[in-house]
């Protein structure tokens, strides 16, 4: 009896044992065969917080594949496919790759539709196995600080000249003192160029107020009669020198909304170009008139006119189509600049045509305003 208890007891167990390791080899071969759930490579989260960012994002894995870049990253240029250009943005990821140091750099990127970007890059690691790319596109702001520094360059050239003239013209009256007739043809050039460098002051005044192209805070109503009336005024002697003939026609009752400083500065600078650059014995014409909603102020000219090739710079700071031209006629290359910059400033644009030999028009283009409107609201 106990031996056969015995057995029946090591069988029992040896069943159970049995049992316990198929289910144990089964258990652990089902775990083998188990696909392991992947760790996610972009953090939760991440993609929420990249999205509110203002700066353009990437982000880079450890085989500089990029797993997310936001919509203005792509638009941008700094991501093509799956990869990171260009190669100084990428060389900076590898960098922070290396010692996880945060780095900052100024970039260049390829010239699109023929103009070269700026993007200010931002590389950071954001995991063990990602890093971030923060960009901000700076094209504006480097085209801004090149036409500062132009201006600066441009300003420091312009008034040497006039600056250098007075100074020699002074050192030749103190050596002419004993000669009366000396004395007096150079002190009439000294006027000449103090006059000269008092309105080149006077104009980059005027276009550094004129920079952002946003009204002023002294707009008023202006009745474009008493602009034309006063901007004629300004070049008549000028005019009446030259035997040139300035003729209005402008219709009644036309007003604008704007400054009237600026506006004025803008018309007489128009009229004074047209009688500058015009033969003796020739007509100006200057003419107003509703066109829809606008008011058009057209000064017209049977001048030298501006070669078709010259048209789309005449508008810049310091441009002159013909430098040997101005500097006889004491232009400063900065009048037509602070036109279109009064005209943007008060709603408006400026239209030129012009043909060599025939003259040239300029036409301020600005929104018409009630008078009678103006009164009611008051």
């Amino acid at each position: 009896m106990n031996t056969s208890a015995g057995i029946l007891i090591a069988g029992a167990i040896g069943a159970v044992i049995g049992a316990m390791l198929t289910y144990l080899w089964r258990f652990s071969e089902r775990r083998q065969n188990a696909i392991p759930e992947p760790t996610p490579v972009v953090p939760p989260g991440a993609e929420a917080v990249l999205s509110v960012l203002s700066s353009s994002a990437v982000l880079i894995d450890s085989s500089d594949t990029v797993v997310q870049a936001s919509a203005p990253a792509v638009a941008m240029g700094i991501v093509h496919e799956d990869r990171l250009q260009p190669d100084e943005l990428m060389t900076l990821v590898r960098q922070v790759r290396r010692d996880g140091q945060v780095r900052e750099a100024d970039i260049s990127l390829q010239p699109r539709r023929g103009t070269t970007s700026y993007i200010h890059a931002r590389v950071a690691p954001l995991s063990s196995r990602l890093i971030v790319v923060l960009a901000d596109d700076r094209t504006r702001e480097q085209r801004v600080e090149t036409i500062r520094r132009d201006f600066v360059a441009n300003v420091s050239h312009e008034l040497k000249t006039p600056v250098g003239a007075l100074n020699l013209l002074a050192e030749a009256v103190a050596e002419a003192k004993d000669d009366p007739e000396a004395v007096v043809r150079f002190s009439s050039r000294m006027h000449t160029e103090s006059e000269r460098l008092t309105r080149l002051v006077q104009q980059i005044i005027d276009l550094s107020r004129l920079q952002n192209d946003i009204l002023s805070d002294e707009a008023m109503t202006i009745k474009i009669g008493e602009l034309v009336s006063e901007a004629c005024e300004h070049s008549a002697t000028d005019a009446e020198h030259k035997d040139i003939t300035i003729a209005t026609d402008v219709e009644p009752e036309l007003y604008v909304h704007g400054d009237r400083a600026q506006l004025h500065a803008a018309v007489s600078n128009l009229v004074e170009n047209a009688v500058t650059y015009s033969p003796k014995g020739s007509k100006v014409s200057v003419s107003a008139h509703l066109d829809g909603e606008d008011v058009r102020l057209t000064v017209a000219d049977n001048g030298i006119g501006i070669p078709g090739g010259e048209l789309d710079r005449i508008f810049e700071r310091f441009y002159r189509v013909d430098p040997a031209r101005a500097r006889t006629t004491g232009g400063t290359g900065l009048g037509l600049s602070i036109v279109k910059h009064v005209a943007a400033s008060n709603g408006g644009t400026v239209e030129v045509w012009s043909e060599p030999g025939l003259g040239s028009s300029f036409t301020l283009v600005l929104p018409a305003f009630s008078a009678e409107l103006d009164e009611e609201q008051s």
